[in-house]
């Protein structure tokens, strides 16, 4: 699991982050709103804990924006504000949940992990489109206008993650560590995902898959 914490509390997100880290969650800090929004939008999370009192955005209007973006990643909002009204608000600016500081941090854990299995189950389906590709879920297969098109365990494992998260840009990193389940941080296995992507380009007959230079791909 990769989480985002934007908290302005320095100590609070240090600590946050080594809690996390030894819970084997990798977790990435902002210490503001801003800054936040930004590692959200062009980063992949599996989650975001949220702090409400932040500077330049605050909490409520990252979630909201974020939500208006149609990122649809689970959002935890933290802060010491605990009235009924300010959980009504920060729930209806569109986060998941709301934990009141002070508060347990396997607590936290626990429900981190609650709604990330809520969100891989409500984003999974067995069948998913790409441009004129269809891929069977179940079947394992991919079908083009008029024939099957043959792909290895590792092609068809990078096409449907790129079919999952169509319209976004995904880095080396993030395939790498999602398809192929570790990343090493060598420099060297990220051309792994570079040589499997010509595989799909050739293999599809067109480039499905664009190139967003320094960032990434991006499947539409």
């Amino acid at each position: 699991m990769k989480v985002l914490i934007i908290e302005d509390t320095q100590e609070l997100a240090t600590i946050l982050v080594r809690f996390l880290s030894a819970k084997g969650i990798q977790a990435d800090m902002s210490l503001d709103g801003e800054d936040g929004l930004h590692k959200a939008m062009i980063k992949y999370y599996d989650a975001i804990i949220l702090d409400i009192n932040l500077p330049g955005k605050d909490g409520l209007q990252v979630c909201r924006e974020l939500r208006e973006k149609e990122k649809d990643i689970p959002i935890i909002m933290l802060t010491s504000r605990s009235g009924k009204e300010d959980i009504i608000t920060g729930l209806d600016a569109w986060a998941d949940d709301y934990l009141v500081k002070p508060f347990d941090y396997d607590i936290l854990i626990a429900r981190l992990e609650a709604l990330t299995r809520r969100n891989l189950k409500n984003k999974s389906t067995t069948l998913l489109t790409l441009w004129d590709y269809e891929i069977d879920l179940e079947k394992i297969e991919v079908k083009g206008k008029w024939e099957v098109i043959h792909l290895s365990s590792l092609e068809f494992d990078l096409l449907k993650y790129f079919a999952q998260n169509k319209g976004r840009v995904v880095d080396r990193q993030e395939l790498y560590e999602k398809v192929w389940g570790e990343f090493e941080g060598d420099f060297m296995f990220s051309k792994t995902v570079d040589v499997y992507i010509g595989y799909l380009r050739k293999k599809l007959d067109r480039e499905i898959i664009e190139t967003k230079k320094w960032h990434g791909y991006i499947a539409n």
